[in-house]
């Protein structure tokens, strides 16, 4: 990996995974040129996460797939797929939008672990049942079963993850390791969105949750 890569810098308030598709619109003069010179150019740009008061030095670069509108002042919605991890060795401020000297990194070689087709394919089962619970949809039909990096980034970038978590996925070098806490945290997460669901179903039916959960919890 060459670590003497330049690209244009936008520090955002959400982590992009890649292979995950982010819609922006862009509406800051900067970042107008910024995104017009990546048109031109070709070339991808990072985005990196910003939480208010501190920019990672970990982030993904984002390949323009489209330009879905202009608007009469140079605004514009774009949409972008997360494609190379990267590490900030150096920041630039010479033009109006920032620029990194930065290094690509990817997952380490491993050794396949005999568990990780079923585990992944728990990981897709879960997703069903996310976006069923959550009424999305997503279109996955063309998810290689057996290619569990993408399976993991895949889990890793679904909305029921905060953006914390979503950057410790983004910096794990460990495909088994990311899928393992993914799995994990999703299996968690769709728990809780199961509980919800009762929850309301109970409040729904006769306004008495409290009853009910006493009801539930009072030995006999």
């Amino acid at each position: 990996m060459n670590p003497n890569i330049t690209i244009p810098l936008f520090p955002l308030g959400v982590v992009l995974i890649p292979d995950s598709p982010l819609p922006l619109h862009i509406f800051e003069e900067r970042y107008k040129l910024m995104i017009n010179n990546c048109l031109d150019e070709q070339v991808e740009f990072g985005i990196v996460y910003f939480n208010g008061n501190e920019v990672s030095n970990i982030g993904c670069t984002a390949r323009i797939l489209k330009v879905t509108k202009r608007y009469d002042d140079g605004r514009m919605d774009i949409i972008t797929r997360g494609a190379k991890r990267f590490i900030i060795h150096e920041l630039f401020d010479e033009k109006a939008y920032l620029q990194a000297g930065i290094e690509y990194f990817d997952d380490i070689a491993e050794i396949p672990r005999d568990d990780l087709k079923d585990l992944a394919s728990k990981g897709l089962t879960l997703l069903e049942q996310l976006e069923k619970l959550t009424y999305t949809e997503e279109n996955r039909s063309q998810v290689d079963p057996e290619d569990f990096k993408s399976i993991s980034f895949l889990i890793a970038g679904c909305e029921g993850f905060t953006h914390e978590e979503k950057q410790k996925f983004l910096e794990m070098t460990s495909t088994s390791q990311r899928l393992d806490k993914s799995v994990a945290a999703l299996e968690n997460i769709i728990q809780r969105l199961k509980l919800t669901v009762k929850i309301k179903k109970i409040i729904g039916g006769n306004g008495q949750v409290s009853e009910s959960i006493q009801d539930n919890s009072t030995p006999h």
